[in-house]
C-alpha cells in the first residue's frame, strides 16, 4: 500500500495533508525517514512512525450506524447523501455497508471492510435473524399473526421463512425475519392485509441496536460483538 493511503486510512489526515506530512520529514518506516508519498508500506509488517509515534494499522474495522431515513445503504450515489458520508471523518476508503436498508427505513447497520464476514453474514444457507420494530396502519390480530409466523406468499416462487412476532401495541410489532428478499418486511404486512408505515431494523443476528445511540451516529464494535457474528 502506497504510504500517503496507508496514513489516510489512520485518518491522520487527508492526501493532500499526508503528503506535505512526508515530504516534511515527519514520517519514518522501520526507522528509516521517508519524503516520497507513493513509497510502499507492508501494513501488517513494516514500523511507520508519525510524528515519532508508531502507527497500528488495523485490516478490518467494524461500526454500527444508526442509519436515518433519507439516506441510502451504497458506497457512492449521484443523488442521495450516502451511510458512507456518515462515516467519512474516518478516512477508510474500503468500507461498505452489509446488505441494505430501504432508503426511508432506519436502524442498525453493519458497516465494514470485512468481506468474508459480510459474505457470511448475507449468505442465504446461514438464515441470520434480523428483527425489525413496525408501526403499522391498521390494527395488528391474532390471524395476521399466525400467517406470518407460517411464512407467507409475497408473490415469489417460495414462501418466506416463517417469522417470530412480539406484538408492543395495537399497531406497532417487531418481526423477526431470516431472509433478506427485496422491500421483504413491507411485502410481508401487505400480503397479510397490513401496511407499514414505519420500519426499523433494532438488531442483526447478536448485534442489538441501544437506544443511546442516535440517528446518523456510529460506533466501534467491540471486540466481543465481532466475535459473536463471527460464530464465536
Amino acid at each position: 500500500m502506497r504510504l500517503d493511503r496507508f496514513l489516510c486510512e489512520l485518518n491522520l489526515g487527508t492526501r493532500t495533508q499526508v503528503k506535505k506530512e512526508i515530504k516534511a520529514g515527519l514520517v519514518s518506516v522501520n526507522g528509516v525517514t521517508v519524503l516520497r508519498p507513493e513509497e510502499q508500506v507492508r501494513e501488517a509488517a513494516d514500523l511507520v512512525c508519525y510524528k515519532g509515534q508508531p502507527c497500528v494499522y488495523e485490516e478490518y474495522v467494524y461500526y454500527l450506524l444508526h442509519k436515518p431515513a433519507g439516506v441510502v445503504s451504497a458506497t457512492q450515489d449521484k443523488r442521495d447523501r450516502t451511510v458512507l458520508d456518515l462515516l467519512a471523518g474516518e478516512g477508510r476508503s474500503d468500507l461498505f455497508p452489509v446488505g441494505r436498508l430501504d432508503k426511508d427505513t432506519e436502524g442498525l447497520l453493519l458497516i465494514t471492510n470485512d468481506g468474508p464476514l459480510a459474505h457470511a453474514l448475507l449468505s442465504p444457507g446461514r438464515h441470520v435473524d434480523k428483527e425489525y420494530e413496525c408501526h403499522l396502519a391498521h390494527t395488528f390480530d391474532a390471524h395476521q399473526r399466525e400467517l406470518l409466523e407460517q411464512g407467507v406468499d409475497i408473490g415469489e416462487k417460495k414462501k418466506c421463512r416463517p417469522a417470530v412476532v412480539r406484538i408492543l401495541a395495537e399497531k406497532k410489532i417487531t418481526l423477526t425475519i431470516t431472509e433478506g428478499r427485496f422491500h421483504q418486511v413491507k411485502r410481508m404486512l401487505h400480503a397479510v392485509g397490513n401496511e407499514v408505515v414505519y420500519l426499523k431494523r433494532i438488531r442483526m443476528d447478536r448485534l442489538q441496536l441501544e437506544d443511546s445511540l442516535e440517528k446518523g451516529a456510529y460506533r466501534r464494535l467491540t471486540d466481543e460483538e465481532v466475535e459473536s457474528l463471527r460464530g464465536g
